[in-house]
This record gives C-alpha cells, structure tokens and sequence, in this order.
C-alpha cells in the first residue's frame, strides 16, 4: 500500500464547498477546492475510525482522544475497502462499521459525545445534533427542552454565500423528557454506604440534567473567549424579567432564570436610547433580526430600563493595544458614569451601529414622548427624527417614510368639555394601520406641528366630517409612492405577552437588509445615512447625552 492516499470531492463536517482528502502516514488533510483553507488531524489525535451512511453518500467518522469527533462525507461504497485497509496500514487503528436505526421512531435515548448530542434507538444512532449549531435552548414546558439553531445568516458555516441562501434550514427541536436521573451518574463511589447517600442527594429531573447539559455543551467553542464585561441582574421590560447580560467580542449573552439566548452583534439593527418622561428613568431599546423567542412568541426588540442617576463602576478586560488596534480608541479601560451611558456605550462600539436619541420634538410637558395606550397596553410614544417609536409594549417601529397619513380623533370642539384625551391612527402605505389611544388632549398641538414639520398628511375627524390638512406637505409626494423600490414595510411589533398568538408579532415585516436605507439615525439633523460601519468618533455627542439624562428640554 503507498504512503499516501488522496479523495476528491470529499465534505468537511456541514461545509458546503467540497475538498480534497489526504491520508498519509503522519495524519490526515483536507483542502477545500475554493480558498486556502487547511484542516489537518495529526495521527497521534486519533483514536477511532468508523464507517457508516450519510445524507451525501456515506462518510469517515474521525473519534479525536479529546472526544471530539471530525466528519469526512461524499464517499462511495466502493472506497470503504481503500479506507479499511489504509487506516490498518497508516494508522495502526481498524476501520468500524457503524450501522444507523431506520426505523422511524420518535423515543429513544440521547447520548452526549464530545461536541454532539446523538439520538439513539435500541442503540443505534438515528440523528445527531452538532452542539456548535445550537443558538439557545430554553425549557419549553415541564418536561421539554427545546433547541434553537443558528439560521445560516448567524452560522459561519456557509462562508460567504450565506446571505444567497435559499435551501430549508431547520430551526428548532424539542426533547420530551419524563422522569428523574443522577446529576453526575458518571461518578463513581469509592464508599458503598456514601455512595447511596450521594446518590439519594443527586437525584434530580431529567430534564433539568439535559438542559443543564445541552448549555454547557453549546457553550464548548463558542465562549472560548473571555468575557469583556459583564452585566447583572439588567431590567428587561420586553420580554419581562431581569437578565444577566455577558459581552463577548462577537457575541453577548442574555442569561435569565428560565431563557438563556445568545444574540450575535451581527443580529443587532438598531439602538434607541430614550428617556422616560417620568424624570427618573432611562429605556435602552435593542433592534433584532431575526427576534429572539419564548415559545411560539417573538421579539424583535429588547427595552432595558434603568435609572437615570444610577451609576455604575466597571473594568473592560480588554488591554490597551486591543482597545487602540481593534476598537480605535472608542472604548475606555474603565468607566464611572450613568448605566444607561456605560451600557450604550459599549453597545455602539460592539455592534458597530448608531444610537438614535430623541430630535427636536417636545411635548406640552417638555418631554420628547407622550403617553399613548395601544389596545390594552400603555406606553409612551416618541416622535423621533425619522420615525415614530412606541414602548415598552407592545415595540412598535414606524418609519416616517412608510406612513401615509395620521388622522386625529376626537379632538372637536363639541366634545372639548367632555373628553379629555383624543386618539392617533397611522394609516400606512401598505394598508396597515396602528392606533394609539388615550393621548392628553394638549398634547394635540405639538403633534400636529411635528406631523406638519416631517411633511405627514393630517386628517382630523370631527363627528361626521373629517378636515384635511395639507399644510407644508410638499403636493409633489405622492402618498401612493413606493419609496423602497416597489417593496413596502410597516412596523414591527413584538407580542407582549408570552401568551399571546404569534399572528400578533408579524416578525417577517423586520428585514435586515433594508433597515439602514429605511431608517437614518435621529441624532444627527444633516445625516445623509446609517452606515453601520461607520467612522464617526462620537455617535452620541456629549450635549444629547446629558439631553438624554435631563429628561427635558425647552419648549
């Protein structure tokens, strides 16, 4: 048998591109056919070898002595004799024929095997789970785990093509787990008698002990980094709870008592930093494509809340050459200021993207929102620069540029005496509309002039006549216009409760690839565009930051 041996068209693990394998006496390599990259096993990492069917052909299954295990798919049938006796000859280690269970059941057993979890029926294996696929898992009933996988906009796997990608992904599984287990059964007793003891102590849920598992697993080559800077107990109004948020280089994590996600910075579209016109606290909102989820309920936005005056000390573990070098001398070493500045902060450094504060727009009070109902929901609406933002919940985002007009009701004069508030409809382009109710009724003016300012129509219904304004309007703007290229958006809004039914969180309106040419930031009155990457030294300038931590401005 020669010193070397070579496959074409051979598949490393789920990468799309094929690549060339080479088995020689000092290991194995494989080179993909697109590109430079490498990937070697040297012979002394080895430690098993199996044979078995595949969804391209049949395929190498490398056990490393890590317990790792390396994947080769896109052979014949008629190379398993070439492999056999190469991997006898090579390696000194016997080529195994591993068989799969075809019998279509959905019970069996799960088994963790160094970075995969495998399903098995009456022991053979029928599926595995690659752990570095799983975006988050989250106990989705009493006894049921459920698994999120990265789309392959988050997953790295399909390199560049990934954005082309038009085939069907799978994105989540849920495991039914009844009954209890020992939370370490691979741990052996050296005494009889304690050995009982322990064990009566360590039993626990199944399916405690296999989520427990799957989020350690999931974390192997995925947190390998150490943490920049970490977070705790951070208010989240939307979806309700207090989280624990860890921020990595490339990713953070959000870590809560029942949902742990972890949200790729890439995944973050937009930022708002907007204060709460009570003087006393400040709501960080974080834009999502594609939304995290609880249960059958979406949310494309996060709103954080904290309060105004509370400041915060914290050390980035980052070192001076990593601040100047990757993040250009935006970031400090340490920071004593305001949570919500600290937090904001990082969060524009690490995403890349622009933080939209509150424009022009004051209220009669002097706040830059007004106190709005949605449905059942009461909130506060904020007429932004560019587009209309509603919190806590239900989020609602309406971009100027997609509203048709607005109509005012009841805000006559016959009813002046009786009603005291009066109520907004924003009629969309695409047909849509979102109502707002329970607005104060001197809050009718200021509105009306933003409205006339940004070039909306206004229509105001008076009983059974309504009056149409078209004041400052330029008549050369069409309303029919589509001003996205024939393709409209309305807002995106998220479910509050997790109860509620996922026709009410229409997260498929939220597209990424439109966002920065739709939605320009509110901090700057002469910005041309949201480029994301931009090189602006500061987003947020020092005068907005303090507008933002006094609440109000002049009328």
């Amino acid at each position: 048998m020669s010193g070397k041996t070579q496959f074409d068209n051979i598949y490393l693990g789920l990468q799309p591109v094929p690549g060339r394998l080479r088995l020689v006496d000092s290991g194995i390599g494989w080179k993909a056919t697109v590109g430079e990259k490498i990937f070697t096993i040297p012979v002394a990492e080895i430690r098993k070898l199996y044979w078995l069917r595949a969804a391209r052909d049949y395929e190498l299954r490398i056990k490393l002595r890590n317990d790792a295990t390396v994947k080769f798919d896109g052979f014949h049938r008629n190379d398993f004799e070439t492999l056999k006796e190469v991997s006898k000859s090579l390696f000194k280690i016997p080529l195994e024929m591993k068989e799969l269970s075809l019998k279509g059941w959905n019970w069996g057993k799960t088994e963790f095997e160094g970075n995969h979890l495998t399903f098995n029926v009456q022991n053979k294996p029928m599926f595995e789970v690659p752990m570095s696929e799983v975006a988050n898992t989250n106990l989705a009933g009493k006894n049921e785990v459920s698994l999120e996988f990265m789309s392959p906009e988050q997953s790295d796997r399909f390199g560049s093509k990934k954005k082309g990608f038009s085939g069907d992904e799978l994105v989540e599984m849920r495991f039914y787990i009844p009954g209890t287990t020992a939370a370490n059964p691979d741990e052996e007793k050296e005494d009889g008698t304690e050995g009982e003891k322990e064990d009566e102590e360590e039993v626990k849920n199944a399916v405690a002990v296999f989520y427990e598992t799957v989020k350690a697993k999931a974390d192997l080559g995925q947190v390998t980094g150490e943490s920049i800077v970490l977070f705790q107990e951070i208010l989240c109004l939307t979806p309700r709870g207090r989280y624990d948020m860890d921020m990595f280089p490339t990713f953070l994590r959000l870590r809560g008592k029942t949902y742990d996600y972890k949200i790729v910075y890439n995944n973050i579209i937009k930022l708002f930093l907007l204060p709460k016109p009570d003087d006393v606290h400040v709501m960080f909102v974080i834009g999502l494509d594609p939304p995290i989820r609880q249960g059958q309920t979406r949310y494309p936005f996060l709103v954080t809340q904290f309060v105004r005056d509370e400041e915060i000390d914290v050390l980035l573990n980052l070192d001076d050459e990593t601040i100047e070098e990757k993040y250009e001398g935006k970031l400090s070493k340490k920071y004593e200021a305001p949570t919500y500045e600290v937090i904001s902060t990082i969060f524009r450094v690490l995403t890349g993207r622009k933080v939209t504060v509150p424009g022009q727009y004051r209220s009669h009070h002097g706040m830059s929102a007004v106190k709005a109902s949605m449905k059942a929901n009461e909130g506060f609406l904020y007429p932004l620069e560019k587009c209309f933002m509603f919190i806590p919940k239900p989020p609602t985002f309406i971009p100027h540029s997609e509203v048709g007009s607005v109509t005012f009701s009841r805000v006559g004069s016959a009813a002046s005496s009786s009603v005291r508030t009066f109520d907004i409809k924003f009629n969309m382009k695409s047909g849509a509309d979102y109502q707002f109710s329970s607005i104060n009724r001197e809050e009718y003016a200021s509105l009306e002039e933003f409205l006339k300012s940004k070039k909306i129509k206004t229509k105001s219904e008076l009983g059974d006549e309504a009056l149409t304004s078209y004041a400052g309007l330029d008549l050369s703007d069409s309303d029919d216009e589509d001003t996205s290229g024939g393709r409209k958006r309305a807002r995106v809004s998220s479910p509050g409760a997790p109860g509620e039914e996922d026709e009410e969180s229409p997260d498929e309106d939220f597209i990424a690839e439109e966002s920065d040419s739709d939605i320009e930031e509110e901090y700057n009155e002469n910005y041309a565009g949201s480029d994301a990457g931009s090189n602006d030294d500061e987003v947020v300038s020092d005068d907005m930051m303090e507008e933002v931590g006094k609440g109000k401005g002049s009328k």
